[in-house]
C-alpha cells in the first residue's frame, strides 16, 4: 500500500488526496463505493483527522466524492466540467474536452412561437419557428435534452436539412445559411425534472437538473437561436474563472 511521505515538502492532505484519487481512477474505489471514515484514514496513513478531512473535502470540491448526511462519503460519478470561456456548440466543446459525443434527434418541425420564444428571437408572437429537440449523450450516457428555436422564415428548410450524425447545427448554419455566430447570452438555474425528462435522461430519483437558456447572436447582433437545455446536475457543471479588474 502506498504511504504518506512525512519528509516531503508537499502538504500531507495533498498526498493523501492523490492516493485516494489514484484508487478512484484505477477502480480500486469504484463509483458508489464508500470512502473510509476520517478516523480510518488517519489511522491507516498516519495523519491527523484534520488532514484526512482536508483531503476528502478537496476530492468533494472536484466532484469525485459526495457526502451523504449520516451515511458517509461515497465515490461519485465524475462530472462533465465545462468552462464557459468561448462561444461553441455542444458537439465541438465536448469533443474538445475529449469526450465521445452521441445522441439522437427526438423531433424536428415548425411551430408557432409562444411569447417567450418570440421575444428572445425578436419575432411577432405566433410567428413560425423551427424547433429541434435533441437528446445529447457523452460517452454513451444521456446528459441533456435541448430544444433549439430558430426563425423559420430566415432558416427555411432547416428542419429537413438538419442531420445530427453528419455534424453540428452551428456548422450547418455556417455552411448552408452563411451565418457567422458572434456571441451569446446564457443563464443557468437549478430545477426539478419532469418524469418524462427523468426517463429520457435515465436519471435516478432525487437528482436535480441544471436548466440553461441561451440566445446566440450573429455578427450583426441579430438573434439566431434560442436554446432551452436541461442537463443532469449529477453529471454536468459549469465553471467560471473570475479575475480582478485591471488596475
Amino acid at each position: 500500500m502506498a504511504r504518506i511521505d512525512h519528509s516531503s515538502e508537499q502538504p500531507l492532505y495533498q498526498q493523501l488526496r492523490s492516493l485516494l484519487e489514484a484508487d478512484i481512477q484505477s477502480g480500486a474505489l469504484s463509483i458508489g463505493a464508500r470512502l473510509p471514515s476520517e478516523r480510518e484514514l488517519a489511522d491507516t496513513f498516519g495523519v491527523s483527522r484534520m488532514t484526512a478531512r482536508q483531503a476528502v473535502r478537496s476530492l468533494a470540491a472536484d466532484g469525485l466524492v459526495r457526502a451523504r448526511t449520516g451515511k458517509g462519503t461515497f465515490v461519485d460519478r465524475p462530472k462533465i466540467d465545462q468552462s464557459q470561456r468561448r462561444l461553441s456548440g455542444f458537439t465541438e466543446e465536448m469533443q474538445r474536452l475529449g469526450h465521445v459525443v452521441g445522441g439522437r434527434l427526438i423531433s424536428a418541425g415548425v411551430a408557432a412561437a409562444d411569447a417567450d420564444v418570440a421575444e428572445r428571437l425578436r419575432l411577432a408572437p405566433g410567428a413560425e419557428v423551427v424547433v429541434l429537440q435533441r437528446l445529447r449523450s457523452i460517452n454513451g450516457t444521456p446528459l441533456a435534452i435541448e430544444w433549439a428555436h430558430l426563425d423559420a422564415a430566415r432558416f427555411s428548410g432547416l428542419a429537413e436539412r438538419f442531420d445530427p450524425p453528419t455534424g453540428s447545427l452551428y456548422a450547418l448554419l455556417s455552411a448552408e445559411y452563411g451565418v457567422s455566430l458572434a456571441w451569446a447570452d446564457q443563464t443557468a438555474e437549478a430545477d426539478i425534472p419532469s418524469n418524462e425528462v427523468r426517463q429520457d435522461l435515465q436519471m435516478p430519483d432525487g437528482v436535480p437538473v441544471l436548466g440553461l437558456r441561451r440566445v446566440t447572436y450573429d455578427a450583426h447582433d441579430r438573434p439566431v437561436e434560442y436554446v432551452i437545455s436541461t442537463y443532469r446536475a449529477d453529471l454536468y457543471r459549469l465553471r467560471a474563472v473570475l479575475r480582478p479588474p485591471a488596475t
